[in-house]
């Protein structure tokens, strides 16, 4: 599903397409309904750029510790750790 914005909207906020699209984002990513990488992948940035919007902000990244012990079995599985 596409979702058309339309031109007079666009306007009104005074920002670039670009712009309106990657608040668009960092607001899904805050509320927990998108990931970074999701984020990443539909704004066409790397995670270190969307790392650095969402500091900009005075915003966290989304890091619990479930996150946290996976990354661990992750880096044990590959002899990191």
């Amino acid at each position: 599903m596409d979702i058309i914005i339309p031109n007079e909207i666009v306007n009104a906020t005074k920002m670039s397409a670009d712009d309106l699209k990657l608040e668009i984002a960092i607001m899904l990513y805050k509320q927990e309904k998108i990931s970074s990488g999701r984020a990443c992948k539909w704004l066409g940035i790397n995670l270190i750029d969307f790392r650095q919007e969402l500091g900009k902000r005075g915003l966290t990244i989304n890091y619990d510790v479930e996150d946290f012990e996976s990354d661990l079995k992750t880096l044990r599985s590959l002899g990191r750790i």
